[in-house]
């Protein structure tokens, strides 16, 4: 996980402002994928988004359309999560 939790700011379609909390970074098969939780909502559940680069090196975060891939990240985030409350 990562040690200091950084706020990033995304813009939906609406073109609205959301603010969440990067609670950590994995690598899934040579992807990274940012696990974000969104700081408006009451709810605990996290997103996770795909980390790729444009065509200038710029980091961009974003959804993840194959079910397959998501299940994937999904599993190894839940597995992170399992090892570290066995600890």
């Amino acid at each position: 996980m990562t040690e200091t939790e950084e706020v990033i700011t995304l813009v939906d379609e609406e073109g609205v402002e959301h603010d969440f909390t990067v609670i950590d970074i994995i690598e899934v098969d040579g992807s990274e994928y940012a696990i974000l939780l969104p700081m408006e909502d009451e709810c605990e559940e996290a997103i996770i988004l795909k980390l790729t680069h444009d065509e200038n090196g710029n980091e961009l975060l974003v959804d993840i359309e194959d079910d397959e891939e998501w299940e994937k990240v999904a599993d190894a985030w839940e597995e992170m999560l399992a090892e570290e409350e066995a600890d």
